[in-house]
């Protein structure tokens, strides 16, 4: 079976469209630093800004094997996710940080240092995590259960460091902001590791933390893949195994 080719008026569309956003980009400007998580509406196309943020991935477990086949489940399924995630983006906000996307089952936060700052960032954005998690088991759960569907288990992974957010896409079409670098990238990989009520925190989190909080640390066996470039050593993942009482 062959399938046939764009025509070459397509493809003459397509290379001048390759072009013009080559021009765009090749004439884009150094990406700035900042200490505020930008607006989509601040960044053009194909534009960023680099800061340094925590990132923090939560992800339900077992969603796609919830039942969600008739029009009622699903319409259960609906309570449920609209009152969790309401609630999991509002911690997001009360603790400073920034809701950048909601997947349907997850979510993806950033938190910035701010200038009046008590704790470092580090640690208030796992406070946001432990907030989470108490709320899911003290409140949000039982009210998810009385509509006689499961509980939702979730993870939450963190990371701290460099990250360039950038908003990409196409100008008069989709388009959406994104977060670029390592500590994204083993934030988002840790999800692979971490399993449903656990908490996971790259080194960096774990170095920031003040020394009561670190007694709840446990370090985990897996290996990143990812090592320090000036000495080589492996990039720890962390277990926080600390609830609030």
């Amino acid at each position: 079976m062959t399938i046939e080719q764009p025509n070459q008026h397509y493809r003459e569309r397509q290379l001048q469209r390759i072009r013009s956003s080559l021009e765009r980009i090749d004439a884009r400007q150094a990406i700035p630093t900042g200490r505020v998580i930008p607006e989509a509406a601040d960044l053009p196309i194909h534009g960023g800004r680099s800061l340094r943020a925590t990132v923090l991935f939560l992800d339900i477990s077992g969603f796609t094997s919830r039942q969600q086949e008739t029009a009622e489940q699903q319409e259960i399924l609906l309570r449920a996710i609209a009152l969790f995630f309401s609630e999991m983006i509002r911690i997001v906000e009360d603790f400073g940080g920034t809701v950048e996307k909601n997947t349907g089952d997850g979510l993806m936060a950033y938190f910035v240092k701010g200038t009046d700052d008590v704790l470092s960032v580090q640690q208030r954005a796992l406070s946001a995590t432990l907030t989470m998690f108490d709320a899911a088991e003290k409140w949000l759960n039982p009210a998810i259960q009385a509509w006689a569907t499961e509980p939702f288990q979730f993870r939450v992974c963190l990371d701290h460091g460099p990250i360039t957010v950038a908003r990409v896409g196409a100008a008069k079409g989709f388009n959406d902001i994104v977060a670029i670098g390592t500590t994204a990238n083993l934030a988002c990989k840790m999800l692979h590791v971490a399993k449903a009520g656990q908490i996971m925190i790259g080194n960096a989190i774990a170095e920031a933390l003040e020394i009561p909080w670190r007694q709840y640390l446990t370090a985990s066996p897996h290996d990143t893949g990812y090592h320090y470039v000036l000495s080589g050593q492996a990039y720890q993942y962390w277990y926080y195994v600390g609830r609030w009482i």
